[in-house]
């Protein structure tokens, strides 16, 4: 089953999301299909009700943690619920610019790893990185926010870099030029 836009929000009121959290992932879902329509109109093959639906799923596990295990608790969530297997590996890889087997280990979670690997992974991935909150911010923010923190920018920038070379444009400036801000 792929959560239409009224299912993802009974999950998210069944699951206790509160009003940040739905806010959040509707920003994202809109991101996010900018993103996709772009590639669709591009020819290139997307699942855009992948998309739509990953996106606006992809904090439901922060109604239980905060920590980098949302998106584990997120992707179980989901599969307990029948959700096609395609939204809930979108939701397990979305955390940072995804997560190795090896960093994985150290960071408790299950031997696996966690990085996006689909088109539909990579586009929920980096549409959650351009949203704060429920805003619309330039990508270069959370890149900025990674090295603050310590963490390896690296692979977040490598992501976007792929989705720009496989769709012969910046995502950014496209959902930039597509959205009122």
């Amino acid at each position: 089953m792929i959560p239409d836009e009224g299912t993802a929000l009974k999950l998210h009121k069944k699951y206790g999301s509160n009003e940040r959290i739905v806010n959040h992932c509707r920003t994202v879902e809109r991101v996010a299909s900018i993103v996709a329509e772009e590639f669709a109109k591009k020819g290139k093959k997307v699942d855009l009700q992948v998309v739509k639906a990953a996106a606006l799923l992809h904090d439901i596990g922060r109604t239980v943690t905060h920590s980098v295990r949302h998106g584990l608790v997120g992707a179980e969530i989901l599969e307990k619920e029948g959700v096609d297997k395609a939204v809930v590996e979108a939701v397990r890889r979305h955390v940072g610019a995804g997560i190795s087997s090896e960093e994985a280990k150290r960071l408790g979670l299950p031997d696996f790893d966690y990085i996006p690997r689909t088109l539909e992974e990579r586009i929920v991935c980096f549409a959650d990185k351009m949203v704060d909150s429920d805003k619309v911010r330039p990508f270069e923010r959370e890149v900025k926010r990674f090295e603050l923190e310590g963490l390896d920018a690296r692979r977040l920038v490598a992501l976007k870099e792929r989705l720009k070379e496989e769709l012969g444009e910046d995502p950014e400036l496209v959902v930039m030029n597509r959205m009122v801000l």
